[in-house]
């Protein structure tokens, strides 16, 4: 029950940044992306107000055996670039480009973004639920060309 109440906790303070950092606000995210045109700046302050805490977080998890509510650390990320990393990075980029959302401030906006906002989510989760058996299609055509 604690583990639950704390991660509705660190959901709700995770929302509540997106919002009043101005992620949740498609043109703030479009200007920051438009290094050639109106540039907007101000994202990287929340790019370094959430590098910072999470540098600490990891440092203090590093000398911890396990997490303090139980179960297990996740494991550390693989290193080499492949396909899977180069195509989702680049949907998830173009994604990011034309909407002005990512994942967690398409979430957060749910509330309040209109019907471009609940379109974005759709997709999103369709992209999602789709992946496997596209990147599952992708790699019998790389085996049948081969």
């Amino acid at each position: 029950m604690a583990r639950a109440i704390l991660a509705f906790i660190a959901g709700g303070l995770f929302g509540a940044g997106l919002l009043v950092s101005g992620m949740t606000d498609t043109t703030k995210v479009q200007g920051w992306l438009d290094v050639f045109g109106d540039w907007d700046p101000t994202l990287a302050f929340v790019l370094g107000g959430a590098i910072i805490p999470m540098a600490i977080a990891w440092n203090v998890a590093a000398r911890r055996a396990r997490p303090a509510l139980g179960g297990s650390f996740p494991g550390k990320p693989g290193s080499e670039i492949d396909r899977n990393l180069v195509v989702g990075s680049v949907l998830f980029g173009m994604g990011w480009g034309l909407a002005g959302l990512c994942p967690g401030p398409a979430v957060a906006s749910i509330s309040w973004g209109g019907i471009g906002g609940l379109v974005f989510l759709a997709a999103m989760i369709a992209g999602m639920l789709l992946a496997p058996a596209l990147r599952q299609r992708m790699e019998t055509m790389a085996v049948a060309l081969r």
